[in-house]
């Protein structure tokens, strides 16, 4: 059964989707599975575009017999090597042991790694500026290293002005029938789940991503064709946009992200009580998450969304919440920049967080801490601490 969609004249979606698959990478919730593109070139000289994780493969090949007709497949362009898009690529070799296998050098060893297989004279290796001809449709390679992998090229179809962009611009989800952008309801909620899978796959690289962003400027991009995620063939710029803000590692909004770890109710009451004082002050654009149920993919996100966090733990083992600390650990790991912090801490006996997290997030890079800052000894019964920061906060955000 054919489930493909016609990119343009000759360029077809051949994808498919995982609604199963509840945690990405064994590792982030997924509300809706995830899609895994590829893409089918039907020209001259027949090309496909990645592969896809091995248990939709079933899906893929029989778009790629169907569309083929009979034929042999000349060309599979490697962007990534990432098993849950290469996985297939032993497979096509062993399928049509005459196609050419256009990869990166450094793919190419990954292929060996991978599969255990020595391409020799199969392996077509390209670099920046390097062109492919298929026919009417010629591909200008570009190398991406470190989005998000060591390995990865971006291609651009020069005839229909396709940009095949590896996991660059790619989201987390599933489509619902529609592929492309305009098929979809772009709204807060699928920002945020493209936001999501950029913070926390792509989200340390912002340096390499801003490379990939001043190559591509030079291009006449039409359609963005992603390897997870809807097709984009309008408003382009609106998400380049957003990629250029996040790989700056600059916010989108002046907002606060309040994220706290509560083993009694406390601290937690401090932290709605601070947004409660916010929202008097007329900061609207807020997020108060509960690190202990918010999954920290979640939370890596609103951080990369507001302008301002304020970290709210107990002190636990001397240290910080273990939540908090896989949080605050994570933000340093992923390369935030650019925020302003402020820190509530809780400790009965020996509070630790602000010491904790201070040392912290000190070593990352344009990172402020806020001079006011809040130690609850087990609970707080004055609120004039919290409306001190509530005005400190304020006059940040609105200076």
């Amino acid at each position: 059964m054919k489930t493909t969609r016609k990119i343009t004249n000759d360029i077809y979606y051949i994808g498919a989707s995982d609604r199963r698959l509840a945690l990405f990478e064994n590792l982030f919730p997924l509300e809706n599975g995830v899609s895994y593109n590829s893409y089918f070139i039907d020209d001259k000289k027949t090309a496909v575009t990645d592969t896809v994780d091995r248990f939709v493969s079933d899906a893929f090949f029989e778009n790629l017999e169907i569309l083929l007709n009979g034929r042999a497949l000349d060309y599979l362009i490697v962007h990534h090597m990432e098993p849950d898009h290469g996985a297939n690529i032993g497979r096509l070799i062993e399928m049509y042991p005459d196609m050419k296998v256009v990869c990166s050098a450094k793919a190419n060893q990954m292929i060996t790694q991978f599969f255990n297989i020595n391409l020799g004279d199969k392996a077509v290796i390209v670099k920046d500026g390097d062109k492919l001809e298929l026919g009417r449709h010629t591909l200008n390679f570009v190398t991406a290293p470190m989005v998000h992998w060591p390995e990865v090229i971006l291609s651009y179809d020069e005839t229909d002005g396709i940009l095949f962009s590896a996991d660059a611009f790619g989201t987390f989800g599933a489509p619902d029938g529609g592929i492309f952008n305009d098929e979809i309801v772009i709204d807060e909620k699928w920002y945020g789940e493209a936001r999501r899978y950029y913070s926390n796959i792509v989200g340390k690289y912002g340096m390499q991503v801003q490379a990939v962003l001043k190559k591509a400027a030079g291009l006449d991009i039409k359609v963005v064709a992603p390897l997870h995620g809807p097709v984009w063939r309008s408003n382009i710029g609106e998400f380049i946009a957003k990629y250029d803000l996040w790989s700056r590692y600059q916010p989108e909004e002046k907002g606060v992200l309040i994220a706290y770890a509560s083993m009694y109710g406390n601290t937690e009451a401090a932290a709605n009580a601070l947004a409660l004082a916010l929202a008097d002050r007329g900061i609207t654009a807020q997020a108060v998450r509960d690190v202990s149920v918010t999954d920290t993919s979640e939370l890596i996100s609103l951080a990369w969304k507001y302008s301002h966090i304020v970290i709210a733990s107990p002190t636990y083992n001397l240290g910080l919440h273990p939540k908090m600390e896989h949080f605050v650990t994570d933000m340093k790991a992923l390369n935030l920049q650019n925020r302003t912090v402020a820190i509530i801490e809780n400790g009965s006996w020996a509070p630790a967080v602000i010491k904790n997290v201070t040392e912290i997030m000190s070593s990352m890079k344009n990172i402020t801490i806020m001079e006011e800052k809040i130690s609850i000894k087990s609970a707080l019964h004055d609120n004039a601490p919290i409306e001190a920061m509530a005005d400190a906060i304020a006059q940040d955000i609105n200076r």
